[in-house]
């Protein structure tokens, strides 16, 4: 997925920076056109064969390599997400373990503070974290904080 993507990305980034580099080249080109003119009307054709294209080509080029690095960072955060849902052990079928085996099973609850979640001591985004503190029964039941989406705390943990 990601070698099929990235083959359509990389030729709008490539376009991008060739749109931009031959705008430069003509505004650089229609300026020095211009600046050896006297007289505005001997001074309009190099502005309108150069330095406007110029200007419009940059233009483009810029709005070219923003789409590509829009697209790069999309296919990025897809294989991310790919390797998250993914997640599966391969040998979990070898162990004999169930699939849906929950990812965290602990019944001790932390939070980090400024956070809006409270977790189980061993969910992945809590475990080994040095400023994750214990949770107050108080926040949980006044609803300020949320149980966490990936380790599904149960409020009968607390």
């Amino acid at each position: 997925m990601r070698t099929a993507r990235l083959r359509t990305v990389h030729p709008v980034l490539w376009a991008g920076w060739a749109a931009l580099a031959a705008g430069a080249v003509l505004c650089v080109i229609g300026w020095y056109g211009v600046s050896g003119e006297r007289f505005a009307e001997r001074q309009l054709p190099y502005l309108a064969s150069c330095t406007v294209p110029g200007a419009a080509l940059i233009v483009a080029g810029a709005v070219l390599l923003t789409h590509g690095r829009g697209a790069l960072a999309a296919t990025r955060v897809e294989e991310l997400y790919g390797l998250l849902v993914a997640a599966e052990p391969a040998d979990a079928e070898e162990a004999g373990q169930d699939a849906a085996a929950p990812l965290a099973v602990s019944g001790d609850l932390l939070m980090v503070p400024g956070g809006t979640l409270w977790h189980r001591a061993d969910c992945p985004l809590v475990a080994g974290k040095a400023e994750a503190v214990p949770v107050d029964a108080k926040l949980v039941r006044s609803g300020e904080l949320g149980p966490c989406p990936i380790c599904e705390p149960a409020e009968a943990d607390d």
